[in-house]
């Protein structure tokens, strides 16, 4: 990051989400003149280092990215020996962006026709470039197909399998890879494995003891769908809040309701927590139990135990044995580095070199490290550039094309809600809202001066912001980083407003995440509550 030459941050406020990150592409710009380009609906905080700010429509960002795509082949930048050596389906992405003119591109996402074409070009002639994302891209019903797009950008010019250079999905939270990486997700088992795969199933049999179903589990959209037919009945909830962080939150609240039977395990009493049937109180993992965590560039860090948890908490290990046990199944977790050699025998593809010994050593490897003397991989993809077998499987193009987001404004709802973060707050509040701080201003509605002048309102006076779903009453921040038409809230303070009873469940097929961020709102001044104690002051531009 501190040696590439452009980035595109996509769909993100990494100056707020993800500032420790920042300070390393920070580093880029100071000392090695990184080029950074910010593709975000709001001029967020990030945008003020940004050579350019591509304020795009929300949800607009497939049809961006495939006016890109087009201006790169016509201008003849694209990297015709990569392609032809690595890649496939490349003449059918030409034909399905060839409608995706500059000036097409330009009445589809609001971003000027020769802004596109500066940053299409930047990114083609670099020679070592990155496209960073995150939920701004994936929090939409389309998610998928974004991703896919931007894929299709990193193999058209070739910036993948080589330093400095390939697409980095910035993680949310502390080792969000890891989770996925040990099988938290309903299509696979621990090290990527396909659980359709008959060949890995009976692997997993042989050593766990057990017949494994071959089918693919549901996702957290498709659980709370079978929540509310009935057809799921007990849930087992680890370290989330869905009462707080699903869309829908009244929705969510009724179908947990229904169930016959709610387990929360958590370090909070949180709202999910208060609707349990039963609460497992565990210990805090990152300082109070020994184990591994993965950061986002797949670096495998081994934790130490640092502090005693409180009494009557249990090290979720214990508990999760413990269950099995009186389940009548001993799972055999005699402790973390014994679960970890388990890992590395399953999935010695990714794992067999990483001991504990060797992960204290190096302060971490990036997988995949299959085998003792490997060193960890620095960077993914490098086969790509290599030739024939060596090569290995082709890198595929696939052709999406524009939507926008299910719900779109109309003269009941005339804004566009779209949510993120504070860099002060984390998630639903439940971790940071017990902490003051100089930064913290609680939930408001973020409007552009424009519509703030159009309704009437002004910093600091109470707005009732209602969708299909709800309605919620906060004091109004008059943001001039927002454009007319586009409303922000945050997540982070369920006490003052829970944002997400107003956010659509429409969600993504493939994925299942729910389309966070864009909904239909109006926005109007609440009468029936006194006025807010204080005015907030208005956001200059370049805050």
């Amino acid at each position: 990051m501190e040696e590439t030459d452009v980035v595109l941050l996509w769909g993100s406020n990494a100056r707020n989400a993800h500032p420790i990150w920042f300070h390393h592409l920070l580093k880029g710009i100071r000392n090695h003149g990184t080029r950074l380009y910010v593709i975000d609906p709001r001029r967020s905080e990030s945008a003020q280092w940004a050579d350019a700010w591509l304020g795009n429509h929300v949800g607009s960002d497939i049809a961006l990215a495939n006016a890109m795509g087009r201006e790169i082949i016509h201008a003849g930048l694209c990297s015709r020996d990569f392609i032809a050596n690595a890649c496939s389906g490349f003449e059918e992405y030409a034909k399905g962006v060839e409608e995706y003119t500059l000036e097409r591109g330009e009445e589809l996402t609001g971003v000027p026709a020769d802004v596109i074409r500066e940053c299409a070009h930047a990114y083609a002639r670099a020679e070592k470039a990155m496209i960073c994302w995150t939920l701004g891209i994936t929090q939409h019903h389309d998610a998928t197909e974004a991703v896919f797009a931007l894929i299709n950008l990193c193999l058209l010019t070739g910036h993948i399998g080589k330093w400095g250079s390939g697409l980095n999905p910035l993680r949310g939270q502390n080792n969000v890879q890891g989770g996925g990486d040990m099988g938290a997700i309903p299509n696979r088992l621990p090290g990527f494995q396909q659980i359709t795969d008959p060949a890995v199933r009976e692997r997993f049999e042989k050593h766990w003891g057990v017949k494994l179903q071959p089918n693919v589990g549901w996702n957290l959209t498709e659980m709370l769908d079978a929540m509310d037919r009935g057809k799921l009945t007990s849930l087992f909830v680890i370290g989330e809040n869905p009462a707080h962080s699903d869309a829908d939150a009244n929705h969510v609240e009724h179908v947990l309701a229904k169930l016959d039977h709610l387990v929360v395990q958590e370090i909070y009493m949180t709202r999910t927590a208060e609707l349990a049937h039963v609460v497992l109180p565990t210990v805090a993992s990152w300082c109070e139990a020994t184990g591994t965590v993965t950061n986002s560039e797949r670096r495998v860090q081994l934790c130490r135990k640092a502090i005693e948890p409180p009494e009557g908490t249990r090290d979720e290990l214990w508990i999760i044995n413990e269950i099995g046990t009186r389940l009548g199944k001993d799972l055999g977790a005699t402790g973390p580095e014994a679960m970890w050699n388990e890992l590395r025998v399953l999935a010695p593809h990714m794992y067999e070199g990483m001991t504990y010994e060797r992960l204290a050593r190096y302060d971490g490897l990036q997988w995949p490290c299959p085998s003792a003397d490997h060193p960890g991989t620095v960077f993914l993809h490098d086969r790509l550039w290599k030739k024939g077998a060596e090569r290995g499987p082709a890198a595929p193009f696939n052709v999406v094309h524009h939507e926008g987001p299910v719900e779109k404004p109309d003269a009941e709802y005339p804004f566009t809600l779209t949510t993120g973060r504070h860099l002060d707050a984390y998630n639903t509040g439940i971790q940071t809202s017990g902490y003051s701080s100089p930064m913290t201003r609680g939930e408001t509605l973020d409007i552009s001066p424009e519509d703030a002048d159009r309704i009437g309102i002004t910093s600091g006076i109470r707005v009732r912001v209602a969708s299909r779903r709800g309605s919620v009453v906060v004091p109004a921040r008059i943001d001039e980083g927002l454009r007319p038409g586009v409303v922000f809230m945050t997540l982070h303070y369920p006490d003052d407003a829970v944002t997400n009873m107003l956010t659509i469940n429409a969600s993504d097929l493939a994925a299942g995440t729910a389309e966070f961020k864009a909904c239909a709102v109006s926005v109007e001044p609440e009468t029936s509550v006194s006025p807010a104690r204080s005015a907030l002051g208005a956001m200059p531009a370049s805050a």
